[in-house]
């Protein structure tokens, strides 16, 4: 029988995201206005039979569910902060719910296109004065919640605290490794371009917002023209405008779930901070990933670095402010000269 091994619990925290209580309010703030608005924009157009005010409607069901996917992030992130299967705290179900939200917007151009297409073949009677009274008041009320949401994101503010230890593995003759574990919360302000979950929602009401507009405009032209075609026009440019974003967000969040950072600026800043600091070493490994709303956990293994090198260059990256997350390897000389790198377990990750 195989005895196992407990390691000591981690003495600091590895959660580096804090979701804005400013946000959340007011993302279910704007869930409720949206929810009521979709109701009355869904009957206006039935009643009145107008599609563009039917897409609207329909659209405007999509953002409120969106803005109850992002709502519910906020509400698991804060729920799952300080649980332990998350490496790097809970922030990418916020990601995650804007994935799905982008997805979402996806599903709502493709079906405005067809029943746009569907209207240009098979025209329907509008009553327009009635369906331009509703399609007012939905994008009064997309308008509001854009005010809501704009600035919502808050700031955030980080304190400094750092934690370093070092370790010896003696199982490869010769070997050794010195690990410095470094974190760094320098002061950071987030904004609503780095919340991608608010992002998301603020997308689908401006989404929503231009829909609406198009809406507007087709309703009139057919009310003073008699143009009765613009409005399954207006319902296709609505569509391509819908799936442009889509796209836009889809690209983003993708990036993040899958962690293709090493081309941020991040890297590059690090990889000078290595070379400043010590541009005789061997910059051996080099791994940069998202753990929050513009902040970074890297790791960095060197060799053949001057003795105080290490030290220098913890310093050094600790004070890139969207940093807070650093690992640091510092192989000797003789070692990486000699013996090839051989990964190891520690006694938690034994099978």
């Amino acid at each position: 029988m195989n005895a196992q091994t407990t390691l000591p619990a981690c003495p600091h925290r590895h959660e580096f995201h804090t979701s804005s209580p400013l946000a959340e309010q007011r993302t279910r703030w704007a869930l409720a206005l949206t929810a009521l608005t979709m109701v009355a924009e869904i009957l206006g157009g039935t009643v009145f039979g107008s599609m563009a005010l039917l897409a609207d409607g329909w659209h405007m069901g999509t953002h409120a569910l969106a803005l109850g996917l992002a709502a519910a992030a906020y509400w698991a992130v804060r729920r799952y902060a300080q649980d332990a299967r998350f490496a790097f705290g809970a922030w990418k179900i916020e990601v995650l719910a804007a994935y799905t939200s982008a997805l979402l917007l996806a599903g709502v151009a493709l079906a405005m296109v067809v029943e746009s297409v569907d209207r240009l073949l098979h025209p329907v009677e509008i009553e327009f004065a009635s369906a331009i009274a509703v399609a007012v008041v939905g994008l009064a009320v997309n308008l509001l919640c854009l005010w809501l949401l704009h600035g919502a994101g808050g700031h955030e503010h980080g304190h400094e605290h750092g934690h370093a230890h070092a370790y010896e593995h003696g199982h490869v003759p010769h070997q050794h490794q010195e690990h410095e574990h470094a974190h760094a919360h320098a002061h950071a302000q987030g904004d609503a371009a780095a919340d991608l979950n608010l992002r998301s929602a603020v997308v689908h009401v401006a989404t929503d917002a231009a829909t609406s507009v198009l809406a507007l405009l087709a309703l009139l032209g057919g009310l003073w023209w008699g143009l009765g075609w613009l409005d399954p026009v207006m319902g296709l440019a609505g569509a391509a405008l819908i799936a442009l974003w889509a796209w836009g967000l889809l690209r983003e969040t993708t990036r993040t779930l899958l962690d293709v950072t090493m081309q941020d600026p991040v890297v590059d800043t690090i990889r000078a901070a290595v070379h400043d600091v010590a541009p005789t070493a061997q910059l051996r490994d080099l791994h940069v990933w998202r753990v929050g709303a513009g902040r970074y956990a890297c790791l960095v293994s060197i060799a053949q670095a001057p003795p105080a090198a290490a030290q220098a260059l913890r310093q050094r990256i600790g004070r890139i402010p969207s940093v807070v997350h650093l690992t640091l390897e510092d192989w000797p000389t003789h070692a990486v000269d000699e013996t090839p790198y051989t990964p190891t377990l520690s006694a938690g990750e034994l099978p």
